[in-house]
């Protein structure tokens, strides 16, 4: 093909661009922040509905021959579908810095729909026997490999489009789609179990969640196929400069980078997934437990605590604008460690209220500490290799964090017999995740374009002249 028949394929920068690396027209930018967020939102809800599921339903219906490990089990799936999220990462980052990060972002968000969709109809195991427990980690597996693509594409969806100063709350909008999604996964399963109570929950009510999927990945897919794709990755593509091999220059010349930004990630996931990896609904509803709370209840404090996520996270995008990146996260190491250590005495009481009191103090943590990942992920990397950096360590830290978070959690309260150990589990994963800040220089502001790629080839890590 000649390179005049290349050229003319590249995706061309957008109206409006400049050579900053951003969109100077205002209302564009806007569209780009609100389809960030209902594409998210929609990604995250359909992930998240899953784990709600494990804690409520799915230990009975797809799990039930394995006794009382069910609910281990059932846990251990949520997992599984992280240890995929790398692949997706892989295969989103080389086509992402390929061929751009909107067509990515649209397949990933038909995965995710397709597969949530699905469960909604899967036969459970009364019915088809062992066949439907491997169905349906199938289809977690499907939904792994999207969720580990969907979010590097919308990060720098949003980030490389902000203006310079304001990097930190544009990031903040794919952020929100996680609270977001748990907000709505929540609510509407709280809603079924009013809709649907107690028998009828088992029977049917907990599939119309997933198959709601189908109606917002509508809605996610027509809002996305309106918005521009990246300035820095139009620029790239007008200049053909985009990486051959991406995911291999990742890995010769920022391979310790990727290691320390995971574990940044790795401290804030852990300790979130006790809600949106469903432990905390199942810990405070098992009938067998210490506390038997009714579903319906629980589900609606998880779901306010979402607000509470939702607010601090944004919260902590605009500070990060203001303070850096780095400081803002160190705030937020230190919130949510207190946060940590209250959780489980406010759970524990029983008391629904105290509940989501321990749940909505924990958040605060969480927000600051998830808030500013999308703008300090983004800074981190060189233009040409970025969605593969930032989609990599975002996997390997969701592994390293949460993909084993809620199991981890339930096999050392079976071990020890009291929830301290997960305290202290919880907060050796928060202090990982300070250190590994503290590792990282603050690169706020720094220019996103590639005119700049020698500037951001030096390491961010302390102590390194260059990646």
């Amino acid at each position: 093909m000649s390179e005049q028949s290349r050229r003319s394929r590249a995706p061309r920068p957008p109206e409006g661009f400049t050579p900053t690396g951003t969109i100077a027209n205002a209302a564009d930018r806007r569209r780009v922040v609100f389809a960030t967020v209902v594409g998210t939102t929609v990604e995250w809800y359909d992930f998240f509905i899953y784990a709600t599921a494990v804690g409520l339903v799915f230990g009975q219906l797809f799990f039930a021959p394995l006794g009382a490990n069910s609910i281990l089990i059932g846990f251990a799936t949520v997992g599984i579908s992280f240890l995929f999220r790398p692949l997706g990462a892989f295969l989103a980052g080389h086509f992402g810095d390929k061929v751009g990060r909107k067509a990515v972002l649209m397949w990933t968000l038909i995965l995710m729909g397709a597969a949530t969709a699905l469960i909604g109809v899967l036969p459970t195991y009364e019915a088809i026997g062992v066949a439907a427990p491997l169905l349906l980690v199938l289809l977690r597996i499907l939904q792994g490999l999207s969720a580990g693509g969907e979010w590097g594409g919308a990060v720098l969806m949003a980030v490389e489009h902000a203006p310079k100063a304001k990097r930190g709350i544009f990031g903040a909008s794919p952020q929100i789609g996680v609270p977001l999604g748990l907000l709505l996964a929540s609510g509407v399963m709280a809603i079924m179990t009013a809709i649907a109570p107690g028998e009828q929950f088992l029977a049917w009510g907990w599939r119309v969640p997933f198959l709601l999927s189908i109606v917002l990945i509508l809605i996610g897919y027509y809002v996305r196929r309106n918005v521009e794709e990246s300035p820095v990755f139009a620029e790239l593509a007008e200049r053909k400069e985009e990486a051959r091999m991406p995911i291999v220059q990742l890995f010769r010349k920022h391979l310790l980078l990727v290691i320390v930004a995971a574990l940044v990630f790795a401290g804030n996931n852990a300790v979130g997934y006790m809600t949106t990896g469903g432990y905390i609904q199942n810990y405070a509803t098992n009938p067998d437990g210490p506390i038997g709370l009714e579903r319906g209840p629980v589900l609606w404090a998880v779901t306010g605590s979402a607000v509470t996520w939702l607010l601090s996270t944004l919260l902590a995008g605009f500070v990060s604008d203001r303070l850096g990146r780095r400081t803002t996260y160190i705030i937020g190491w230190v919130l949510q460690l207190g946060g940590v250590f209250a959780l489980f005495p406010l759970v524990n009481t029983g008391n629904v209220g105290l509940l989501f009191a321990g749940l909505a103090i924990l958040t605060i943590g969480l927000g600051f500490t998830y808030g500013p990942q999308a703008a300090l992920y983004t800074e981190l990397f060189p233009a040409s290799i970025r969605f593969s950096g930032v989609s990599i360590s975002y996997a390997i830290g969701a592994i390293a964090g949460g993909a084993f978070a809620p199991t981890i959690a339930t096999a050392l309260v079976q071990a020890t017999g009291t929830t301290m150990s997960v305290t202290w589990y919880l907060a050796g994963m928060t202090v990982i995740g300070l250190i590994a800040t503290l590792l990282l220089r603050d690169r706020s502001g720094i220019p996103l374009g590639p005119d700049h790629e020698a500037e951001q080839a030096v390491s961010p890590i302390r102590g390194l002249a260059r990646a």
